[in-house]
């Protein structure tokens, strides 16, 4: 696919031999054709370096032909200054394979030079993961302007979909929390690590939702307790969405 833009699109339009898509906005986490999501994160160690590794990352895909498996990949600015999440959709696991078997090395060098010198994150979240149920929001769905990643390392599939279904329990699936939009829950190739992300109007709406309802003691930090094989890893609230995204 060769790529063009559009000017007529406030976050621009990329378009080519049939294909569009949209840049810079956030992904939909629960389109029908994704049934491969990709995770990672990465210390960029400033505001500079956040912006460098998306900048570079994004560039290099945006001048890759890009297969018809390839749905979305965006990459987000930490709000501690430093973190990159990467989080991409493939149609399948086969597809992605077959592309990272052809895969150009000019892709790979461009990459590999957006990411140089950047640190990896491989505890809370890195990986090959299946979108597993969401947290969904109750009436119409604001944009949102905010993702947190929730992280968790289960001792197996079993203990991840425990985890999954004690929570959608206690919300009876609907996403709660001023601000709160929805939470999907992705659940490791090898069982071994959940991660949550969580769509929010903003980070303020979160960490005022975080202080007065996710401390010790209260029922979601009461249901992790109960449950064995299943570690909490923490979260991170990320914004400023840069990458592609299938229209």
């Amino acid at each position: 696919m060769t790529s063009t833009t559009s000017q007529n699109s406030p976050h621009g339009v990329y378009s080519g031999s049939g294909d569009a898509f949209r840049t810079d906005v956030f992904p939909e986490i629960r389109r029908p054709d994704s049934g491969l999501v990709l995770i990672s994160e990465w210390d960029a160690e400033s505001p500079e370096g956040q912006r460098a590794v998306q900048d570079g990352v994004a560039r290099a895909w945006e001048e890759t032909p890009l297969p018809a498996g390839f749905l979305s990949r965006v990459l987000f600015a930490g709000t501690d200054g430093r973190s990159v999440l990467d989080y991409a959709q493939w149609t399948t696991d086969a597809a992605h394979r077959e592309f990272v078997r052809r895969e150009e090395a000019g892709l790979r060098e461009r990459v590999a030079a957006a990411l140089d010198g950047v640190g990896g994150d491989g505890e809370a979240g890195y990986g090959r993961f299946r979108l597993y149920r969401s947290l969904l929001p109750e009436g119409v769905a604001p944009a949102p302007g905010c993702v947190v990643r929730v992280a968790f390392r289960t001792a197996g599939e079993g203990a991840a979909r425990q985890l999954v279904d004690g929570l959608m329990d206690m919300f009876d699936g609907w996403q709660s929390g001023t601000g709160g939009i929805a939470s999907h829950f992705h659940l490791s190739e090898d069982g071994t690590r959940v991660v949550n992300y969580s769509e929010w109007t903003d980070a303020e709406s979160h960490e005022r939702v975080a202080v007065a309802k996710l401390g010790s003691g209260g029922p979601v930090m009461r249901l992790l307790a109960s449950l064995p094989g299943v570690e909490p890893l923490g979260f991170r609230r990320y914004t400023a969405p840069r990458g592609l995204v299938r229209g």
